[in-house]
């Protein structure tokens, strides 16, 4: 018995591609607008203002609406520029990228590279609290964000790396940088640091039989500061990528 039609099927199709179209990063494939642009706004001013307002309050505190208003402009006029919020954060993320100061040429070694590469990145992360998390969970695929990528894969590249191994290197180095901005950005905010870590010392030691190595380590983290703590970690992750096993 073959199978009825669907009727459905193009619909559904239909409601798939607007999804897909208003996915994150979906900005960076839409078609661009032909049409003339209204005057009052500019894409500059609404991604600068969206950066102001997501160092003032945050990922869930901006809409569109709130933009509109800081912009002084009526909603149908920033959406003439920028279709959903996932345009915005796409947008304005790309921009925090856009402030990375890389060098212009590659350096002899390329583990200065990419030294270069993750503590920059880390500065404009944590520069934008909001931007180390949001980078965790949307493709970076705007501009400046694949700048930056570029150069990471090319000093990668001098160090030897290609293939699955060039990849996995990358984003060892990425995600190491970006999950410990993001860490560090949710740590700083909080204003209660030190009572929380004591709070958590005092559970640890309560329970030293279940935790003896964290017991006699975590008072040492307390001592630290975030800066050496992510060189030292940067470090050991080099070291691990110089070693001929990393190419294996």
């Amino acid at each position: 018995m073959s199978a009825k039609p669907n009727g459905n099927k193009g619909t559904n199709g239909d409601k798939g591609k607007k999804a897909l179209e208003n996915a994150p990063g979906a900005v960076w494939f839409r078609a661009e607008k032909t049409s003339r642009p209204r005057p009052q706004l500019s894409h500059e001013r609404i991604i600068a203002t969206a950066v102001e307002l997501l160092d003032r309050d945050g990922v869930q505190k901006l809409s569109m609406r709130r933009l509109a208003e800081r912009l002084g402009a009526h909603a149908t006029s920033l959406y003439w520029h920028v279709a959903t919020k996932d345009d915005v954060l796409d947008l304005a993320l790309d921009a925090v990228f856009a402030e990375l100061d890389l060098p212009e040429e590659h350096s002899a070694s390329w583990q200065e590279d990419i030294e270069a590469f993750m503590t920059g990145l880390r500065s404009v992360l944590l520069r934008h609290p909001w931007a180390a998390a949001l980078a965790n969970s949307r493709p970076l695929v705007g501009p400046n964000a694949l700048r930056s990528s570029e150069f990471a894969y090319t000093a990668l590249t001098t160090g030897g790396f290609e293939g699955v191994h060039l990849s996995s290197a990358a984003a060892t180095i990425t995600h190491y940088v970006i999950g410990s901005a993001s860490s560090e950005a949710v740590w700083q905010q909080r204003s209660d640091e030190a009572a929380t870590r004591s709070a958590v010392d005092a559970h640890i030691r309560a329970h030293i039989d279940e935790y003896p190595t964290l017991a006699g380590h975590f008072p040492l983290l307390e001592e630290d500061d975030w800066d050496s703590h992510f060189r030292r970690g940067m470090r050991l992750l080099l070291a691990g990528l110089t070693s001929p096993d990393a190419h294996a």
